[in-house]
């Protein structure tokens, strides 16, 4: 275009120039819009709040805001009785210090003093004064694998094996018809060292013929291994019955005052047994040059920490058993032992101790059975004198009749005031150990 001024429009004078403009900013886009206005319902009636009904079961107590926001709490020293649950639900609770309080729960009270804080809020959340889930899950297996162990010495239930069930034949001798029973007493020491023990009487075992007696130990140590995991759920122990005066004592002592004389040992105290099996396997460990040890060497640390042990003792205040380490060599069992002298003791649980009497009464019966159905020389056995023992001149007399059921004898524990504390077996005992069983009552 022409430089010059600008000609104006057809429509007039700008808008600018002639109508009040209105100001740009919109000082309502900063409030908050409201929702549009609904239409009034004519005639309708005004609407009720619904009642808020609660969730069903029981209401979960919550862990408070702020509490949840913890992750280090420290109330030690102080004068508190019981912990919260709440105190579970905090997810950013680490490290908590709560020694030096006079807990009513006595094993919180210990695992505050030496489990780490995971462990305790586990306890927490799982009610207190029970199992935790860890301990539960363990208990779970064991009961597995016990099952599993009972259901394989049962056999699958075939045909053949239940012909053959009338023979594992076992015969239980009440307290009450027993003229003169043998008794367990039980201090009051052992709660805090390995509380649960089961005892019984087995006659009619026959380990003369063969390798009847390399058998027997040879079950033993197996049922260590796999029901009993190692002895750290239960230890098995078998006397020769001819051999102990009762009643008996089931006590804890010191390890400086503990004296016993170990099976192929001489009489030692139990400190120094402990530091030569020690030094065992340290020097077996130099020689094979591996990690793992044997023998009684694996069970060592089962003691750790303990400032008494525990031990039975014959009336004549002699140890003949130092769970979970060794027998003594008093009531050793050898060829010519016919009435044994049955022990099982746990830290775990007393039905443990019941499970594994159980299979082990099973297993000598089967033991016993094969013996007879074999008909073993006792000239084809190369166990030596020492383990046999002196040797009966009279054979007669030990001859067992083929056709008689094993006896097992009823044994009270009782408390120091004579209270019962265990009777084994009871009604309930060796009833579902195995079908291949037949229980004489």
């Amino acid at each position: 275009p022409p430089p010059g001024p600008r000609p104006p429009s057809p429509a007039g004078p700008s808008r600018s120039s002639a109508v009040w403009r209105r100001p740009t900013t919109r000082w309502r886009s900063w409030a908050p819009t409201s929702p549009p206005c609904r239409p009034s319902r004519l005639g309708a009636e005004p609407r009720s709040r619904r009642p808020r009904t609660p969730e069903p079961g029981p209401r979960r107590h919550r862990c408070p805001r702020r509490l949840c926001l913890f992750q280090s709490l420290d109330v030690a020293n102080n004068q508190l009785r019981e912990l919260p649950a709440a105190l579970a639900d905090c997810p950013r609770l680490k490290e908590a210090n709560f020694r030096g309080n006079q807990l009513k729960d006595k094993r919180l009270e210990k695992m505050v003093n030496g489990c780490q804080t995971k462990a305790i809020l586990e306890y927490l959340r799982a009610g207190g004064r029970g199992k935790g889930k860890a301990e539960s899950a363990r208990e779970e297996a064991r009961k597995k694998k016990r099952e599993k162990q009972q259901k394989k010495d049962g056999g699958d239930g075939e045909q053949d094996e239940l012909e053959e069930a009338s023979k594992l034949l076992v015969k239980v001798l009440h307290v009450s018809e027993n003229p003169a029973p043998l008794v367990v007493k039980a201090s009051l020491g052992v709660k805090d060292v390995r509380p649960f023990i089961v005892c019984c009487v087995l006659k009619g075992v026959n380990l003369k013929p063969g390798n009847a007696l390399k058998r027997f130990l040879s079950a033993q140590t197996k049922l260590h291994e796999d029901i009993c995991e190692k002895r750290t759920a239960a230890t098995i122990a078998t006397h020769d019955l001819r051999l102990i005066k009762g009643p008996l004592i089931y006590d804890v002592q010191p390890p400086d005052e503990l004296k016993i004389t170990p099976l192929g040992r001489k009489e030692i105290k139990a400190k120094d047994l402990l530091c030569q099996l020690q030094l065992e396997a340290e020097e077996q460990r130099k020689q094979k040059k591996r990690q793992n040890v044997s023998g009684l060497h694996k069970y060592l640390q089962l003691l750790d920490g303990k400032d008494n042990y525990p031990c039975l003792v014959d009336a004549e205040g002699v140890v003949i058993s130092f769970p979970p380490i060794t027998n003594s060599e008093k009531t050793k069992i050898r060829k010519d032992t016919h009435d044994l002298f049955l022990e099982v003791t746990s830290d775990t649980s007393l039905q443990i101790c019941k499970d594994v009497m159980d299979t082990l009464i099973l297993k000598i019966a089967e033991l016993n059975r094969f013996t007879l159905e074999n008909k073993e020389d006792t000239s084809s056995d190369n166990e030596s004198d020492a383990l046999c023992g002196p040797v009966n001149l009279n054979p007669s007399q030990n001859v067992q009749p083929t056709n008689l059921p094993l006896v097992v004898e009823q044994v009270r524990v009782v408390d120091t005031d004579g209270n019962l504390k265990v009777l084994y077996p009871s009604k309930t005992d060796l009833t579902t150990v195995s079908p291949l069983l037949t229980v004489m009552r």
